[in-house]
């Protein structure tokens, strides 16, 4: 299976390119750009097209949000012309309101905000004119590298001694980029072997969680790793954010048709974000030193 990949810097691609590595069924072509014309998706024939994610379009510019959208709209009617079909995963973030409830795969956004709802008019052309599409709403997604990555970013504020701010009203169900990418290979694999299963999926962590919850859990147990190798410095506080007049913001994404369709199982992202610690942990050895008398001149 040949898959063609955009936004090369990005978190899903780099974590795309590490799954392909490990298997010798999955050939990868990474493009740095963003869109393509149907001459060069023609040229390259692969067997599907991925869009990584927009993350966090809530708080992203609105140009840089139209700007997505119009490259994701060019790339679908390169599909259509090339007859290859269409991955592009989209943030969880498209339900601007939340659902009391878990929000099921046939739930359309419908978001108040003008730049999210640019978003959601892309969806809707991708299933009026791209029959062969796969629309994959994903929860917060975290890894160690890469474009949108995340976890790095609070890694390197709590390092730095900066402040972390989290809601606590705010409940979503984060997920790894690694998760995501093993999901996507499997689910386009099987399609390939004629499963015919296109339509809009949801891919999340197991486990609902406040945002404070999750930066928490982060500094905890970045703190634990730290003080288990020696290093005693000290980390970046946290902050408690309530917008919501105690009444909780609740984006938990149902994952039961991935599950159905394709046996995709959600992971759990307390134990891959403790992997992705061990990780970095690993990459970034610091010895302490020891007593003066012991220093090497």
């Amino acid at each position: 299976m040949k898959l063609l990949i955009l936004d090369a810097g990005h978190c899903l691609s780099l974590a795309l390119a590490r799954v392909a590595n490990r298997r010798s069924d999955t050939e990868l072509t990474i493009d740095a750009g963003c869109e393509l014309t149907p001459g060069q998706l023609e040229a390259l024939a692969p067997d599907a097209l991925v869009i990584p994610p927009l993350a966090r379009p809530i708080s992203a510019e609105p140009a840089a949000v139209t700007a997505h959208a119009q490259s994701v709209e060019t790339c679908m009617e390169a599909c259509v012309a090339s007859r290859v079909p269409l991955v592009w995963c989209v943030s969880d973030q498209l339900y601007e309101d939340g659902f009391d409830s878990p929000i099921d795969e046939h739930v359309i956004p419908r978001p108040r905000d003008e730049s999210l709802r640019r978003l959601v008019a892309t969806g809707d052309r991708i299933r009026a004119e791209c029959p062969r599409h796969l629309i994959v709403r994903v929860g917060p997604m975290f890894a160690l590298e890469g474009g949108h990555a995340w976890l790095n970013e609070l890694i390197d504020t709590l390092l730095a001694g900066g402040e972390l701010r989290g809601e606590t009203d705010v409940i979503f169900c984060p997920t790894s980029v690694d998760a995501v990418a093993m999901a996507l290979v499997g689910m386009l694999q099987q399609q390939r072997c004629g499963a015919e299963a296109w339509g809009s999926y949801h891919l999340a962590g197991t486990e609902p969680v406040s945002a404070y919850t999750f930066v928490s859990t982060v500094r905890t147990q970045l703190a634990t790793r730290l003080e288990g190798r020696g290093d005693h410095r000290q980390l970046g506080t946290l902050k408690a954010l309530s917008h919501h007049h105690g009444q909780p913001l609740r984006r938990v994404l149902n994952c039961r048709r991935v599950l159905e369709v394709f046996g995709v199982h959600q992971k759990p992202w307390r134990l891959e974000m403790g992997l992705m610690l061990d990780a970095w942990c690993q990459a970034n050895e610091v010895v302490p030193p020891g007593p003066a008398s012991e220093v090497t001149p």
